[in-house]
């Protein structure tokens, strides 16, 4: 048993089921317990692989892309390139690297990140060496001026909740204690009518997940940009109204069950782009992550690389890039989202 499973039982017995937005807080950000406290999660010695970790063309591309809008917005200066959750800082020294030609990009950029970790900030502050980047703790902290921003696998790390549709209402699903073990428990139903009327026709049985905290820093987001300028691509798996319980954990690049071990492996859910959207109210773009990526050049970039490899150094090069796009990998799971000043034309990737 982990510290933080008993820490957790002992509070649940003397308090009462907790939601689960509260199990994935406590899981991930546990001041002596949490995940990301306590680990390294990324890449092949950590327990997971982002797109950016697996090919510099991923950071490339939509680091071109954001370049291009910039440029067809009138190339504003000064200007916020932002990212939230950069990890490592992969996908942004990938992005700094490829705009450097861009004229007047890197002179007009004010460089952001939103990251809660120390431990993060740490590697980000070493692999972004050079560029001076800000750090802020919340997404309103956001400087008042156009704003280019990134947020790769940001949003399915927020802590939702979940709730169960009854024969009398909507139940919200929580974490109890069952069989003296950790266990989901369904909390007194909602009249049917107190909740989302997007949902009303929804049979029994229908699980779905909300979550409250990507709010806040979508609104921030798209505030800016819908007085400033710029644009958003926010990249996740997911889908429009994502329904089900997509609460899953991951530890060793392996699924585990999410109440197995609290704090020892990473938590994530299903990000509800339609949500996203309703938070944001800007004109959007939505595709899946392939097609995007191939309408962006990938093919191309990964041919030019490809010249310069050979043997197994090549062959993890064009597995990557299959990763990145295939439907049955990456390319239809994971999703694109761009949010852009209702005057600016789609971004590119989107036409």
């Amino acid at each position: 048993m982990t510290a933080l499973k008993d820490i957790l039982l002992r509070q649940i017995r003397a308090e009462g089921p907790i939601s689960v937005a509260a199990y994935m807080s406590h899981c991930l950000l546990h001041p002596d317990h949490g995940y990301y406290t306590t680990r390294a999660p990324f890449g092949a010695g950590g327990d997971f692989v982002t797109a950016p970790e697996i090919s510099q063309i991923y950071g490339e591309l939509l680091g071109l892309a954001l370049a291009q809008s910039w440029l067809d917005q009138g190339a504003p200066r000064p200007f916020t390139l932002a990212e939230f959750g950069p990890g490592r800082g992969t996908m942004m020294a990938d992005v700094l690297r490829v705009t450097k030609g861009v004229p007047g990009f890197h002179a007009g950029m004010q460089l952001v990140l939103l990251e809660a970790s120390a431990r993060l900030q740490a590697a980000q502050k070493a692999t972004l060496a050079g560029y001076a980047p800000r750090w802020i703790a919340s997404a309103q902290d956001l400087p008042e001026q156009p704003l280019l921003l990134l947020a790769n696998e940001f949003f399915d790390a927020l802590p939702v909740y979940q709730f169960e549709r009854g024969p009398k209402g909507w139940h919200e699903r929580q974490i109890g204690i069952r069989d003296g073990d950790l266990g989901f428990v369904l909390a007194a139903p909602q009249p049917p009518d107190a909740f989302d009327p997007r949902f009303a026709l929804d049979p029994v049985g229908t699980i779905i997940e909300v979550c409250p905290t990507a709010a806040p820093p979508i609104e921030a987001a798209a505030g800016r940009i819908a007085r400033q300028g710029g644009l958003a691509l926010i990249a996740d798996y997911g889908g429009w109204r994502s329904k089900g319980d997509t609460l899953q954990a991951l530890s060793n690049h392996a699924p585990t069950p999410p109440l197995k071990d609290p704090g020892a492996a990473d938590l994530t859910a299903h990000v509800d782009f339609e949500a996203l959207v309703r938070f944001a109210r800007l004109p959007h773009a939505y595709a899946p992550q392939g097609r995007v990526l191939q309408a962006l050049g990938i093919e191309a970039r990964a041919q030019v690389l490809a010249g310069r490899l050979s043997g197994a150094a090549l062959d993890n090069h064009l597995a990557a890039a299959r990763r990145l796009t295939a439907p049955d990998e990456m390319g239809e799971l994971f999703k694109i989202l761009a949010l852009f000043p209702p005057a600016a034309p789609k971004p590119p990737g989107f036409a």
